[in-house]
């Protein structure tokens, strides 16, 4: 189970390894696997939830059925390019493709197993850079399920985007290759870094090796660099800017440590790497740059502070094992984010640091590691603090960081960090046992580490009946629909989210929608529709074109007889299309 740093999992492995992802996925996620069609974060007012699962529906559904007009999602009629008001969710939503068509168009279907292939994908990225950077199989394991279950993780099952955590830790895997591959002959120097730090896995571990990997071979790998960041920035965006900053520091440090200042090979693949991700994510990008043009749509560096970390956001977690952690953490106030790593994390990847540093050979790569990812922790650590800090201010003015709101995000990259030293840790231990010994202390290593971050079974909200109307108006000629109560006050917005939950039974354009871009004309009109039915709501609707009107009865809340006293003298301009006990669907005849 155990190989010499460097070297990469087979085929076979790989297999292997993707499905112990899956299965963990459905246990740390149970009983979703159970209803899978049914099951989803929707409970009462969970827009960010019903937000995803919309998302996810209109890319899996609109990258077959109209492609070229992907960006133009059915919200904030009669706007266009409004997918590009939020995370996009390009790559979650190309995996759903085929689940989404055939399920006859099952929108918690297609979000679920898309769910579920998110956390397979991180458990499998953070092993393949565990195994990579240790040798160790079962080390890598237990270090992979730290971070691919985190608290932080598992905290955000409403927002797809921020599942998908697999591309960080296989990007600087790729970098790591792009390195292995090209180091030049090796001494051992006042770091203690020696020809061993090269790897087998690149020829490079005899004393004073020469890596004879080709030329091409070197660019190849910082191709895969270059896809691994692509992914990554087509599955959330947050993480890609994470990852994109992360390899240009490693890049910087690898290149001191491997002494590849002047190694044109090494340089060559790092702008092949760059190049790669460029060519497939800027045609994505082009939209998000054209709403921030025309909306002015940014945030300032100041915005940003209030997503910033607190220090006892670093003490707060939903895992059963931590409960008695969150009533110490409930006595410093209210939390923005959780951040606690977990007790396994903390005290295997803090003993993990001390080997690597101070108990390390001199021909070991683990104090590479070691300053690599130290640094990287503290890093990312001090800047998840926000502009107050210090350091976010400074990379606030990089490109593309005028996107972020929260760099409590960050904090991430803290927990992949330590699971990084807790493999480490985990490797040593297992080399000091018999075979027998270290296939048990494997297996209770594994344990602790799901236990530790287990908040299993989880409360899934049950889909929801869709309104029979719906089904009418998916037979209906395309149109714009306007649905009512319309919510006009800011602090309502979110509830426009479930029209939008609604519309994956129809897609038809609607003037409701919910994102993180709110357009100017739409809060305006809001406070006029939000007194349907009158004459100014009319004219408003007429503004927009307005082909179809839907009211809910059952979400008045007790107006429902006042709303339809008030909407009996537009009779004559409306034609009722269907209607049930919840909703009335009617068609626009003429306007007032």
């Amino acid at each position: 189970m155990e190989d010499p740093p460097g070297t990469i999992a087979r085929p076979r492995e790989l297999l292997l390894v993707s499905a112990a992802g899956l299965a963990l996925a459905i246990l740390m996620t149970w009983p979703l696997a159970a209803g899978l069609g049914h099951l989803g974060r929707t409970r009462g007012t969970d827009a960010d939830g019903q937000f995803s699962i919309w998302n996810i529906a209109w890319v899996a559904r609109t990258l077959v059925a109209d492609p070229l007009h992907l960006f133009d999602a059915n919200i904030f009629s009669p706007h266009r390019t409004t997918l590009a008001y939020s995370e996009a969710n390009l790559l979650p939503g190309a995996i759903g493709v085929p689940f989404y068509w055939a399920s006859s168009g099952n929108p918690w279907l297609t979000l679920n197993i898309v769910l579920l292939a998110a956390f397979s994908s991180a458990f499998v990225g953070a092993y393949l850079l565990l195994r990579y950077l240790t040798g160790d199989r079962r080390a890598a394991a237990a270090g992979a399920i730290v971070y691919a279950f985190c608290p932080y993780t598992m905290s955000h099952l409403s927002h797809i985007q921020l599942l998908f955590t697999g591309g960080i830790p296989l990007s600087l895997l790729m970098l790591h290759r792009v390195a292995d591959a090209c180091a030049v002959r090796v001494k051992t120097d006042a770091t203690g870094l020696g020809s061993g730090d090269l790897g087998q896995g690149d020829q490079a571990s005899r004393p004073d090796a020469v890596v004879s990997a080709s030329r091409r071979t070197i660019a190849w790998r910082g191709v895969a660099l270059g896809l691994a960041l692509a992914a990554q920035a087509l599955s959330c965006a947050y993480y890609g800017i994470f990852a994109g900053l992360m390899i240009g520091y490693a890049t910087l440090v690898l290149a001191a440590t491997r002494r590849l200042w002047r190694s044109a090979a090494y340089w060559t693949a790092i702008a092949a790497g760059a190049a790669t991700s460029l060519v497939l994510v800027i045609p994505f990008f082009i939209p998000f740059l054209r709403v921030q043009k025309e909306s002015g749509f940014a945030r300032s560096v100041e915005d940003t502070a209030r997503w910033s970390a607190t220090a006892h956001d670093y003490l707060v977690s939903p895992m059963h094992a931590h409960a008695w952690l969150l009533d110490i953490a409930r006595r410093f106030g209210p939390w923005g984010e959780v951040l606690f790593p977990g007790l396994f994390a903390i005290a295997i990847g803090a003993i993990g640091l001390a080997l690597a540093v101070f108990f390390s050979g001199r021909a070991s790569r683990d104090r590479e590691t070691a300053l690599l990812y130290g640094t990287l922790a503290v890093l990312a650590f001090w800047a998840s603090f926000g502009p107050g800090a210090g350091l976010y201010r400074v990379l606030y003015y990089l490109p593309t960081f005028s996107f972020l709101r929260a760099p409590s995000r960050l904090g991430l990259v803290v927990v992949l960090c330590l699971a990084v030293f807790a493999a480490i840790a985990l490797q040593r231990l297992f080399a000091t046992l018999s075979p027998g010994r270290r296939r048990l202390a494997a297996t209770i290593a594994a344990a602790v580490a799901i236990a530790d971050v287990a908040v299993f079974p989880l409360s899934w909200a049950t889909a929801p009946d869709l309104p029979s109307p719906y089904a009418q108006l998916a037979r209906r000629p395309r149109g714009p629909l306007a649905e009512f109560p319309f919510y006009g006050e800011r602090i309502a917005f979110p509830l426009h989210a479930q029209y939008m939950l609604f519309s994956t039974s129809h897609w038809m354009p609607m003037v409701n929608g919910y994102s993180d871009v709110i357009p100017a004309d739409f809060r305006e009109a809001a406070a006029v529709l939000d007194g349907f039915p009158s004459g100014d709501a009319f004219t408003m609707l007429a503004r927009r074109r307005v082909r179809y009107i839907a009211v809910h009865w059952d979400m008045y809340a007790g107006r429902e007889e006042e709303i339809r006293r008030r909407l009996a003298p537009y009779a004559a301009n409306l034609e009722v299309l269907a209607g049930d006990a919840r909703m009335t669907l009617f068609e626009v005849v003429k306007y007032p």
